[in-house]
């Protein structure tokens, strides 16, 4: 007998997958950002950038779990995460720094309109657990959003 919720799984795991090259790729650009900042409020930056970093380095791992946990493999490589992120790559270590802000800003909002469209997979695939640590990170990310915005003033 098929189990109905094969595809949803499924669907889920690679979605899961995108998710975890997105923190990935933001992890980096938010270090990025954090090492080359530069004006008269680079202290404030340096240190917000560094607070975004390490809490979307600390999701990492959870988020890969979750994949494995429903049955699914994780992304295995920086290829691999090049090619699911939906974080532009960005190699600029002169942007200003109010560019800085609205890029993170920027894909922080993307990362959450991936997040909230992951609920109805979720929901689809009977996964319960899933479910709860997307309003968690869904929560994380809508700060990001919000302190990056309240920046730009």
């Amino acid at each position: 007998m098929l189990d109905p919720n094969n595809n949803s799984k499924t669907a889920l795991i690679a979605e899961i997958n995108g998710l975890l090259a997105d923190h990935f790729a933001l992890y980096v650009k938010t270090k990025n950002f954090h090492w080359h900042v530069k004006g008269p409020r680079f202290r404030d930056l340096h240190l917000l950038f560094d607070e975004q970093a390490i809490e979307i380095r600390d999701q990492i791992d959870v988020i890969g779990e979750r994949a494995r946990k429903l049955g699914g493999d994780t992304i295995t490589s920086v290829g691999m995460i090049a090619e699911h992120t939906q974080v532009k790559n960005q190699d600029s270590a002169t942007l200003s720094a109010e560019d800085m802000v609205a890029e993170l800003r920027d894909d922080n909002a993307k990362m959450v309109e991936r997040l909230k469209a992951m609920k109805e997979l979720a929901e689809q695939a009977g996964d319960n657990a899933t479910d709860g640590l997307l309003d968690d990170w869904t929560d994380m990310a809508e700060e990001r959003v919000w302190f990056l915005t309240s920046t730009l003033g």
